[in-house]
C-alpha cells in the first residue's frame, strides 16, 4: 500500500508552507503500510520555540485553505514538538533538540520516503 494522492497533495502543501517559514530538513514519509491511521508523516524542525510555531501555524493555515481541517492539535503551548492531525497527514514541528531526541526518522527508517519539490507551483501570466 502506498500514500494515497490525495496525502501526497497535502504533504506537497504542507511542506511548501514550512519551507516559507524558514524550516529545515523537511522529510516525508509513507507510513501508510504500517500505520493504518494515516498515510504520511512530514517532519520538519525549528531553530527555537518560536519558530516551531510559526511553521505549524503556517503549514495549518495553508492546509485549510485547501479545504483541510485538523483532527486534533499537540504541543502548541510548549513550542518544542508540534503535531497535527491532518488524518491522511500528520505534521510533526520539532524543536531541533527535540527532534534528535525523539529520532523519528529512526523509528521510521523503513519507511519509503516521499520526495519534496519546493519549487513554487508556476502561475499563468
Amino acid at each position: 500500500m502506498t500514500a494515497s494522492d490525495h496525502a501526497r497533495e497535502l504533504v506537497r502543501v504542507a511542506a511548501l508552507a514550512a519551507d516559507a517559514k524558514k524550516a529545515e530538513d523537511l522529510v516525508a514519509l509513507d507510513v501508510s503500510g504500517p500505520l493504518p491511521l494515516t498515510d504520511a508523516f512530514l517532519l520538519a524542525s525549528g531553530d527555537n520555540e518560536r519558530n516551531v510555531l510559526a511553521i505549524a501555524g503556517a503549514v495549518e493555515d495553508a492546509l485549510l485553505e485547501i479545504g483541510a481541517k485538523p483532527i486534533r492539535r499537540e504541543g502548541r503551548s510548549e513550542g518544542r514538538w508540534v503535531l497535527l492531525d491532518f488524518g491522511d497527514l500528520v505534521v510533526h514541528v520539532f524543536h531541533q533538540e527535540d527532534r534528535l531526541f525523539y529520532s523519528l526518522e529512526r523509528l521510521w527508517k523503513d519507511a519509503p520516503v516521499i520526495p519534496l519539490d519546493l519549487s513554487a507551483p508556476a502561475t499563468a501570466d
